[in-house]
């Protein structure tokens, strides 16, 4: 447990810092659900008739919270957010430098929205972040909270977009997929490559930087070929993290993965994705460089379509 939290904070920031966050606070699994999911799955996110939330009651105590955000401290400020039954996403914009870390803040939110609905927890304890740098793209994180509601529809009404697809187009590749497409929509990917020149220094500080992103609701991408590269997955899976896993073979008919990938597929954690060759091709250099510069172009960029 200690581990899991001091994963959950990047050793080398400062969160007294001004900068932005992507928070992520988590309702107490025995609490009712802080919203529900209503509209047409089918339509673009923002449009007349779409899916929304209709927030319950405590939902609409955090709404108001959030919106008043600086009443915490002046500096906090949210730039967007969205109440899911389970699970709050706040775009949190520290606007200027806080005189306590930003878990003090976060600790004090949580605080008034007991109060204000009468509650003792209505999350759980500690919270996720993600550190918004000047290479991510806001308005990709706007979208990605907008489509929040629209995503869970998706996910209750076409429980089969998370299994097997034949032909997915995926930077140019047609591949095959398996598990939860929707991985590919995360903001917050990181591609996990070992070289054999990596010193001790760079793979260390490599390594906080993909366990951080994994505890914190990221996306690890690669083929995990290396053993230190399985290892990665290994620790960033036990931590509850979501992985894509690129391989170069097709699958075969009746196609199912092993015990451990099928359990993680159900419980939406990952995605395998196939470049679609034949079972008879060998793992030679040429296969994992073009693994590997997928799975770059899959945490830069790629979007679901």
């Amino acid at each position: 447990m200690a581990r899991n939290s001091q994963l959950k904070r990047a050793l080398w920031h400062d969160y007294r810092s001004s900068c932005r966050y992507m928070i992520t606070l988590s309702r107490r699994r025995d609490f009712p659900p802080l919203s529900v999911i209503e509209g047409d799955p089918q339509l673009p996110a923002g449009t007349r008739g779409s899916c929304r939330t209709r927030w319950s009651h405590t939902g609409k105590k955090i709404a108001d919270l959030i919106y008043n955000m600086s009443a915490i401290h002046p500096a906090l400020r949210a730039d967007q957010y969205v109440v899911m039954p389970d699970h709050v996403h706040i775009l949190l914009w520290v606007q200027s430098p806080l005189p306590e870390h930003l878990g003090f803040y976060i600790a004090r939110f949580k605080n008034a929205v007991n109060l204000a609905a009468g509650e003792n927890h209505v999350f759980e304890d500690g919270f996720n972040n993600q550190i918004v740098t000047s290479k991510r793209d806001l308005n990709t994180l706007f979208a990605y909270i907008r489509d929040n509601p629209r995503r869970l529809a998706v996910r209750r009404a076409c429980p089969d977009f998370f299994n097997r697809r034949d032909s997915v187009n995926i930077a140019g590749h047609a591949c095959m997929v398996y598990g939860n497409i929707h991985l590919l929509d995360n903001p917050f990917k990181e591609q996990v490559v070992v070289h054999r020149a990596d010193s001790p220094e760079v793979l260390s500080r490599n390594k906080e930087t993909w366990l951080y992103t994994a505890a914190n609701g990221g996306v690890l991408v690669s083929p995990f070929i290396s053993q230190a590269e399985k290892a990665i997955r290994n620790e960033a899976e036990a931590t509850g993290g979501k992985i894509i896993l690129v391989t170069h073979e097709a699958f075969p008919d009746r196609y199912k993965p092993a015990a451990h990938d099928f359990e993680l597929c159900t419980q939406g954690r990952l995605l395998i994705i196939s470049l679609g060759y034949p079972s008879c091709t060998p793992l030679a250099r040429d296969t994992c460089l073009s693994m590997n510069n997928l799975a770059h172009t899959i945490a830069a960029t790629f979007k679901s379509e």
